[in-house]
């Protein structure tokens, strides 16, 4: 048998050899034709994505191609109205964000185990990092690679909420200021736009002022405008604007009162924010501050302790 297996070897590493190269070849040709069936994106009439999105464009848009036709139409509508909310709902899609989500998982897992590989130097008669170990980390980047985008999209919602509720008050005084000047609502919106600070409610207004001239109603399209937003202070805002034009009511007055409620929430905001802040610094002050004063104090009086004939 031996002889056998010596006589006939080459031709045993050969024809392994060649299964093994027609094995790379037929996944190679099934992938590459499967990525050829993936349409070019249409991004003529949406924004850049984000770099982070840039760098791995193409494996992302490849990836949400598959992935997105398994999604179900619950959580498409759950990511899209976060995406409305950060403002990127006419950059990134549901299922680019999954696909987002299942590349860093994967690329964190690699850069994890090449990490540790890197670290494991195992010497003759020592054992290396067990198997376990490396999928513990591998597991652990994975996670993190996972969540960090929904991570990400959380503060920016929050950032952009934050930049909402400040600039708010100040576009409603440009427009009750408008329209107390003698402007119709759409003069005024045009007035707060050119006048306002660039921001999130400035991208908003100017939304809703395209979507005007594209033919839709304005009353339609500040609800919509509500809706991207999802904030009750522009709910409330928007809403006694609808009311008061379906009743002929007079907007300066209605203007007048919606923006000094919203300064007088907005110094509330402030006056909440201020009275949080000694708790917020009392975890720091005690964990860090403390012991270095504590340091610097008493180190003197041991060292006289120790060393009293010094």
């Amino acid at each position: 048998m031996e002889k056998l297996l010596l006589e006939h070897g080459t031709a045993l590493i050969v024809a392994v050899a060649l299964a093994s190269g027609l094995s790379v070849a037929l996944l190679v040709w099934l992938v590459s034709a499967a990525l050829a069936e993936v349409p070019r994106e249409d991004r003529s009439y949406k924004d850049a994505p984000p770099l982070g999105f840039r760098l791995v464009w193409w494996p992302i848009q490849w990836i949400s191609h598959f992935v997105g036709p398994i999604m179900s139409v619950n959580r498409r509508a759950a990511m899209l109205a976060k995406l409305r909310q950060a403002g990127l709902d006419y950059t990134v899609s549901p299922a680019q964000l999954l696909a987002a989500r299942l590349l860093g998982a994967g690329l964190l897992a690699l850069l994890c185990w090449w990490g540790l590989s890197s670290f494991d130097h195992a010497r003759d008669g020592e054992v290396g990092f067990s198997l376990m170990l490396y999928l513990e980390v591998m597991g652990g980047g994975a996670l993190l690679g996972f969540f960090y985008p929904s991570f990400w999209l959380r503060d920016l919602m929050r950032a952009r909420r934050s930049e909402l509720l400040k600039t708010l008050p100040f576009y409603l005084d440009i427009i009750t200021l408008c329209v107390e000047a003698g402007l119709n609502l759409q003069g005024a919106l045009n007035q707060s736009v050119d006048k306002g600070p660039r921001g999130v409610l400035r991208t908003e207004i100017q939304r809703v002022l395209r979507d005007i001239r594209a033919g839709k109603a304005r009353a339609e399209a500040m609800r919509a405008m509500a809706d991207r937003l999802s904030e009750p202070n522009v709910t409330h805002f928007i809403t006694a604007v609808i009311q008061a034009e379906r009743m002929g009511m007079n907007l300066g007055p209605v203007l007048r009162a919606q923006a000094d409620q919203r300064r007088t929430e907005r110094f509330a905001r402030a006056e909440k924010l201020a009275m949080e802040a000694p708790v917020k610094m009392l975890f720091p002050l005690i964990a860090f501050i403390f012991p270095c004063t504590f340091i610097v104090l008493f180190f003197p009086i041991v060292m006289k302790f120790m060393h009293p004939g010094v």
